[in-house]
């Protein structure tokens, strides 16, 4: 098993993760203010994006250039990681390529703890991608202990690009935001981005 073949079944029944839906852990994160970077780049590149609607134009055109921003917002102090081998532990299926992770450290050579998960929804079914980024935010959490970094929460992102939805995990308890972030609302989205990475 990968990460991208879990369901909400095996999380529960393997690793006892419980999934709490509607609650609003980031209605309170303030929006940043964007670099003219960002906006020329979405300005150019998103509508471009949309309208082939496949995954790579989604991935290259909307999220890059947002996940960007957010290193730019944090002054270069997070790695950005894209189509990268996650291996946590093999034999209980926290195995696979991650969309995307952002590591807490500027460091590019190699993942460091504590990282936040983001999935590009598959077929830009936000809902589907929930699971996978369930298991990877779980073997985040992992790979976060086995170097003893503590951190008393595990973020997560599913994404179609135009569409935004966070988690958060602490314990085993997963909390699925209720609310649906679009990319008009993109400097709400880089906060909360910059909210997951600077606060514990």
């Amino acid at each position: 098993m990968a990460y991208n073949q879990f369901t909400v079944d095996d999380l529960q029944r393997l690793f006892k993760v419980t999934i709490r839906e509607g609650t609003d852990h980031f209605s309170g994160v303030s929006p940043v203010t964007l670099s003219e970077v960002l906006r020329t780049s979405l300005n150019d590149g998103a509508p471009i994006a949309l309208e082939l609607s496949t995954e790579k134009a989604r991935s290259e055109w909307i999220i890059a250039p947002i996940l960007l921003e957010l290193r730019r917002q944090v002054n270069g102090a997070v790695g950005l990681f894209s189509g990268v081998d996650f291996t946590v532990d093999s034999e209980q299926g926290l195995n696979g390529f991650c969309d995307w992770l952002i590591s807490r450290s500027s460091s590019l050579l190699t993942i460091q703890a504590p990282v936040v998960a983001i999935v590009e929804a598959k077929n830009e079914n936000i809902r589907a991608g929930i699971p996978q980024c369930v298991a990877e935010m779980y073997a985040a959490s992992r790979f976060n202990a086995a170097r003893e970094v503590a951190h008393r929460f595990v973020h997560g992102v599913v994404t179609t690009g135009s569409v935004w939805r966070f988690l958060r995990l602490e314990g085993s308890t997963v909390d699925l935001d209720r609310k649906e972030y679009y990319l008009d609302e993109v400097d709400r989205i880089v906060g909360v981005l910059k909210h997951m990475v600077t606060s514990s």
